[in-house]
């Protein structure tokens, strides 16, 4: 079997069980007398076509982004009207714009509809040490002012979730760095892709632990579990599709992070 007709199979089994999954929690869900109907419709829709964008985004195909914006706009739904509001900005004031930018990055890097994948490149080991450690200062500030914003926020009386708020601050921080890197077609973006996954598993399963108001909330953990599994896929795929030489880093990657 070659590796597109193995990858298609791969993306097919996996949103046949999200979907089906999803459908499942879904009704059960909204069978109960105090389900929030209309926020878990958003929630199971967003989840739906987050994870189309997602197994495009692995496949290399430049329609991840169409979803994306679905994806993105639900997204922020929810979030908002959990709380979350580092998560809510992410989604509102800079992933949704950067969807309109990867289109037209990854449409100057040759992907062209479902039958022509981006070209893929790869970070030199010296852009990758000052990626990482500016993330993990970059982390530790969002994570000191989305505390601040919990304590000033929360009712009298209640302590802040340290854990939610730590993985609410990790989802922010290496969801700009993934969509920086997404968008400008660099293989790297799927290691971050899975602290992603894996931050927002530890996010949403805080506030389904934690949170009266969760009926959609296994909804979201369950959509990260899938995406995980996605991502580990994405990243055995580009380390292929960004195998062969390429041109050098753009302009603004060339300028930070210049040998």
């Amino acid at each position: 079997m070659n590796e597109k007709k193995f990858n298609k199979i791969f993306g097919t089994i996996l949103m046949t069980l999200m979907a089906a999954t999803i459908v499942l929690i879904t009704v059960f869900k909204a069978s109960q007398e105090d389900a929030r109907l209309a926020m878990l419709i958003i929630a199971s829709f967003g989840t739906l076509t987050g994870f189309a964008s997602a197994l495009l985004s692995a496949n290399g195909i430049i329609w991840t982004f169409l979803f994306g914006i679905l994806d993105v706009v639900a997204c922020a739904i929810v979030t908002s009207d959990n709380g979350a509001w580092g998560d809510f900005g992410l989604h509102v004031f800079y992933l949704l714009p950067m969807q309109f930018i990867g289109i037209w990055q990854w449409r100057k890097r040759g992907a062209k509809g479902a039958q022509k994948e981006v070209r893929a490149r790869r970070l030199t080991w010296k852009q990758r040490g000052l990626i990482a450690a500016g993330s993990l200062c970059c982390l530790a500030v969002t994570y000191v002012i989305l505390f601040k914003i919990q304590e000033a926020t929360i009712a009298d009386g209640m302590t802040v979730n340290k854990g939610k708020v730590f993985f609410d601050a990790a989802v922010l921080t290496f969801n700009i760095i993934g969509q920086i890197l997404m968008s400008l077609a660099y293989m790297e973006q799927w290691v971050v892709w899975n602290i992603v996954n894996l931050s927002n598993i530890g996010l949403w399963g805080i506030i389904m632990l934690t949170e009266p108001q969760g009926d959609y909330t296994i909804v979201m953990f369950v959509k990260y579990c899938f995406y995980l599994i996605n991502s580990i896929n994405g990243l055995r795929i580009w380390l292929k599709l960004s195998q062969a030489p390429d041109s050098p880093p753009p302009v603004l990657l060339k300028n930070w992070f210049s040998s």
